[in-house]
């Protein structure tokens, strides 16, 4: 069966989704055709990608480097591709006509303007940025609607969902969703006792069990900060009240998530834990393409676990929660200050078992300042938070 190829933007192509994405499409050269790809800082690492994919455009976030990467393009013999930097540039390959589909993979509240144009244009919006609906669901889901974007989750958990959901999906309570159920594997410490925790090391926070993951999101889901967002995530995506989303803790990540109905039905997605099933359902969305990623043998499995979430001894996720009831700019606090707690974790200035507390304390100081009726108060609030947590960890190494 011939195809018209689908025209891509990758935002954040050199991170760990941006490269799967690409192994996905570079399976299918005559669905997939890559018009433009994005990178933070990764300029080697660009310029090869640009030398396997020939896209027409490669655009860094910030044009410190912008020289290196065009010199860089014309000695690898691909004076063709336009170099691009800065926010207007990302906005403007995610917005082209000619563009299909957007997968949004840059890392924090960097990704999120970029997304917001994919979405205002009306294009098929592969999320994988967290912080566009943790910090301006509302907006988002509203510039999607009226851009008339397509939308499809690429988190595996709300991808599972999404697979789980009747289709066309419109209103849940109306189609008879009870709740749903996010997994969590519960990360590298789900058995650590809180004396432990206050111990944990950066190399042991980013080994996560069972996906591999980039460095801020391997903290989050060992914190289960992570899950958290991703109840955020879920309540805009779904139109669900927090009470209707639970968490459940699941070691082997098999499940990657639930959606139970008003029937007693419990309708579950299994697969390997690979991030490129995810990606190649968007990608293909309605229909379904080879991955790459090797068949589920439930027999290796043998066993499937299921555990509550310890709320004691992993705070961030009754924070989430949290921000979801205080809702206006509370949410775009919370994930600020943690990016900032993070960060000081990787760089040995904060302790694992801090990061709740500077979160918390920020979401109290800052998060009744803004409301979220505009892009710019959120981003206001975002830069509130920051400093806030950047006070509050000088208070502390003071």
């Amino acid at each position: 069966m011939s195809h018209i190829p689908q025209n891509l933007t990758v935002l954040g192509s050199t991170g760990s989704i941006g490269v799967s994405t690409l192994d996905v499409a570079a399976r299918h050269p005559d669905r997939y055709r890559v018009l433009a790809l994005t990178a933070n800082g990764q300029v080697d690492k660009l310029i090869e990608q640009c030398l396997l994919h020939r896209p027409r455009y490669a655009v860094l976030a910030e044009s410190e480097r912008l020289g290196d990467l065009r010199q860089g393009l014309r000695d690898a013999g691909l004076g063709d591709v336009e170099a691009l930097a800065g926010v207007e540039a990302l906005e403007m390959v995610s917005a082209l006509p000619e563009v299909d589909a957007v997968m949004a993979a840059i890392v924090g509240a960097a990704g999120m303007r970029p997304t917001l144009a994919a979405a205002r244009a009306g294009k098929r919006v592969l999320l994988a940025n967290k912080e566009t609906l943790v910090m301006a669901g509302r907006l988002f889901m509203e510039a999607a609607q009226h851009g008339g974007a397509t939308l499809l989750p690429i988190d595996s958990e709300h991808n599972a969902i999404y697979q789980c959901l009747p289709q066309p999906f419109d209103d849940a309570p109306a189609q008879g969703v009870r709740r749903i159920l996010l997994t969590a594997s519960g990360g590298p410490f789900r058995r650590f006792t809180a004396e432990q925790l206050e111990a944990v090391t950066p190399e042991q926070a980013v080994k996560h069990p069972n996906w591999s993951m980039g460095r801020k999101i391997s903290v989050d889901s060992a914190s289960l900060m992570n899950k958290g967002l991703e109840v955020i995530e879920a309540r805009w995506l779904f139109g669900l009240p927090p009470e209707r989303i639970s968490v459940v803790v699941h070691p082997q990540s098999v499940i990657h998530s639930m959606v139970e109905y008003v029937d007693g039905s419990v309708l579950a997605q299994l697969g390997n834990p690979d991030m490129r099933t995810p990606i190649a359902y968007g990608l293909a969305w309605p229909e379904r393409i080879d991955a790459g990623v090797a068949p589920l043998d439930l027999f290796q499995i043998a066993r499937l676990d299921f555990e509550q979430p310890d709320a004691a001894r992993f705070p961030c996720l009754g924070l989430a929660f949290e921000a979801l009831r205080l809702a206006g700019a509370a949410p775009a606090v919370l994930n600020a200050a943690n990016e900032v707690a993070v960060a000081a974790f990787l760089d040995g200035r904060l302790g694992f078992s801090a990061i709740p507390v500077l979160n918390e304390s920020v979401v109290r100081a800052v998060a009744a300042d803004f409301d979220a009726d505009s892009l710019d108060s959120l981003i206001a609030a975002d830069a509130a938070a920051r400093r806030a947590a950047d006070d509050w960890l000088g208070r502390r190494d003071g």
